[in-house]
């Protein structure tokens, strides 16, 4: 009963087209739910090709670009401190402070240090940020290629006003089946393996991200909106090579190439996510289709997931926007996102992206 309710062809399809229109024939393939079975295996297979990438390509890599782990002090060990730690909070109000002062017969400045060294002990090291941002930018560089390869010869690549031709009987061709696999298997690794990859301060906003694209494409393939997908997948991917290189250069200390990147990466993030994405392909599926049929309930969750990841993209570039500001007037002391090392004083050290238009400062080693 909730299956059929689920699956019925008003919420996913225009009227008068049914699921009976879209049966496999001579010559015409259609998308089928049963294809994102293997998503879940690809997933897993990436995991293991991440983990032999790092080990045989990243570390390689980040040696020859130079790649350094800053030296942590280590917290002294001290039971009732690591206790309230891992138990209560990793940054201490003023009267718990006192509380423990008390206890352990140390000074509020004493407590202070060894909670900003502890701190420090559990930020994830360079050498790890390298990893995960040259893994990222192996794939998206692969994507971004991949999907160019196949969308250059398609028409609606062109004119946006294909992408509805025929619709909803479009037959699936084998580059969009493998592009959607590979872009949703990458997608579903990145949720499996968040416990381990480095948090940043927009992680729950990225995990909404990783959701709605994964909801998105899962949707989009269900409904036959494919040819819409992997423009938007496109688009997505291109930006995300130049963000993930600009990380490395970074972490690799390469102040100079990182700085001229990160320009580029904002340039080409304004023009791809607030530009084409809404101008070009949301008024495609929010127009066009309206000369074809009417609108049902498929046509307006798809917009509406589309929003949401444009709302995602301004909020990313607002950070993108207040840094580039920063780094015009040069005093950026940190990247939005980032989660900044204290020094044993208590002040914030520069080690995150930090990027400046004078000697000295630049992009350094971090997030």
């Amino acid at each position: 009963m909730l299956s059929e309710w689920f699956w019925w062809d008003r919420l996913w399809l225009p009227r008068p087209v049914t699921w009976a229109d879209l049966e496999d024939s001579e010559g015409c393939v259609y998308a089928r739910v049963s294809h994102l079975y293997v998503t879940l295996p690809v997933a897993v297979l990436l995991l293991g090709l991440r983990a032999l990438y790092e080990r045989l390509i990243a570390v390689p890599l980040a040696e020859a670009l130079g790649v350094r782990d800053k030296y942590r002090k280590r917290a002294s060990h001290n039971p009732v401190l690591e206790e309230y730690y891992k138990t209560h909070s990793k940054h201490p109000i003023q009267a718990d402070i006192k509380g423990v002062c008390k206890k352990l017969g140390w000074s509020e400045r004493q407590v202070e240090r060894w909670f900003r060294i502890r701190r420090n002990q559990d930020r994830p090291a360079v050498l790890k940020k390298f990893k995960e941002a040259s893994w990222r930018f192996a794939f998206y560089l692969c994507l971004s290629f991949g999907g160019v390869l196949a969308l250059y010869d398609k028409p609606w690549f062109y004119d946006l006003r294909e992408v509805w031709a025929g619709f909803p009987k479009q037959s699936l061709l084998d580059s969009q089946y493998w592009y959607y696999i590979i872009e949703m298997s990458f997608y579903a690794s990145l949720l499996f393996s968040v416990a381990a990859d480095v948090k940043r301060k927009d992680f729950k906003e990225q995990l909404v991200h990783h959701w709605a694209t994964l909801t998105l494409l899962s949707f989009s393939w269900c409904a036959n909106y494919i040819r819409i997908g992997t423009l938007v997948m496109l688009v997505h991917d291109t930006s995300d090579v130049l963000l993930e290189s600009a990380k490395m250069f970074n972490y690799a200390g390469w102040e100079t190439i990182c700085n001229s990147i990160f320009v580029v990466f904002a340039l080409v993030f304004i023009v791809t996510r607030l530009i084409i994405f809404p101008f070009w392909l949301i008024h495609c599926t929010w127009v066009y289709p309206l000369d074809q049929f009417e609108p049902f309930f498929g046509y307006y969750f798809f917009n509406v997931m589309l929003v949401v990841l444009l709302l995602l993209h301004v909020f990313w570039a607002s950070l993108i926007l207040r840094m580039v500001k920063k780094f015009l007037f040069g005093n950026l002391k940190g990247d939005e996102r980032s989660d900044e090392e204290e020094n044993e004083e208590g002040s914030e050290e520069d080690y995150t992206h930090t990027y400046s238009n004078g000697s000295g400062n630049g992009l350094s080693n971090g997030h």
